[in-house]
């Protein structure tokens, strides 16, 4: 079961990566159209020196480190069970949690995103700038939706099933996270279920499609998924080879050892 259906269907949770994959190769990749992930060899006779500086200071996050905002063990259990419900392993390509976005995510909570830094949060909120926009306000920052939203959940299910979110079968896991997307479950009076869902949804794509630097994407197996050839120098050496396959292995913004 897969959530690249999540990731762009609206109203429905239906899960199949392959429905995906050619939109988001569009939206991504808007250029050149890349390749399968077994293949990548580079063109020939074309300039060479677009490689990343292997001196630059640029360092990744690092995979499964110490945690600075996604401390609590529960909630960690709770939110890799969502994000690969979202995005999970199959034929395409690794779940979302192998790819790194639980370190992804951790890295955008602990900085300014986390703190919604760049965003106005004084009240009072205006509900009728909320229907006007179709979509929630919130004065608390992503990484308090966060925390309220996994407790909130976790206390739903333990209501519910009696069990943890984690420990539920992939069905059910997929019959809340429909619920919560249409708005059909509620996780209390005080949190917008449907809203934390999107923030997870959005998060998560994120995290799967980013460049490796911010700790997702791990081998870059998003791009390598949807044929994105990665953060290179520039692309006018192909310019006319619009529609073809350039078979381009990709690159992130931090180098290889």
């Amino acid at each position: 079961m897969s959530r690249n259906k999540l990731l762009l269907q609206k109203g429905r949770f239906n899960m199949k990566r392959r429905d995906v994959l050619t939109l988001i190769g569009a939206l991504v990749a808007a250029g050149p159209i890349g390749c399968k992930p077994a293949c990548g060899e580079e063109m020939n006779g074309y300039p060479t020196g677009t490689d990343s500086n292997k001196r630059s200071p640029l360092k990744s996050i690092e995979h499964g480190g110490f945690r600075k905002a996604l401390m609590d063990d529960e909630d960690v259990r709770t939110l890799k069970a969502v994000f690969d419900r979202l995005i999970p392993e199959d034929q395409f390509g690794p779940s979302a949690s192998k790819v790194g976005c639980l370190d992804f995510l951790d890295a955008q909570l602990t900085g300014g995103y986390g703190e919604a830094s760049t965003l106005y949060r004084e009240g009072p909120e205006q509900p009728h700038e909320e229907q006007m926009l179709q979509k929630a306000q919130f004065i608390a920052t992503p990484r308090e939706r966060y925390r309220a939203g996994l407790q909130a959940l976790r206390a739903y299910t333990l209501e519910t099933d009696s069990a943890s979110f984690a420990d539920l079968p992939p069905s059910r896991q997929d019959e809340i996270l429909a619920g919560m997307e249409q708005g059909t479950i509620k996780l209390g009076t005080a949190l917008n279920a449907r809203a934390f869902f999107e923030l997870m949804l959005t998060n998560v794509r994120e995290g799967y499609f980013a460049d490796p630097y911010y700790g997702g994407n791990k081998d870059m197996a998003g791009w390598k998924m949807i044929g994105f050839p990665g953060a290179r120098y520039d692309y006018r050496a192909y310019t006319d080879r619009t529609g073809q396959k350039l078979n381009l292995v990709p690159v992130s913004l931090v180098p290889k050892n």
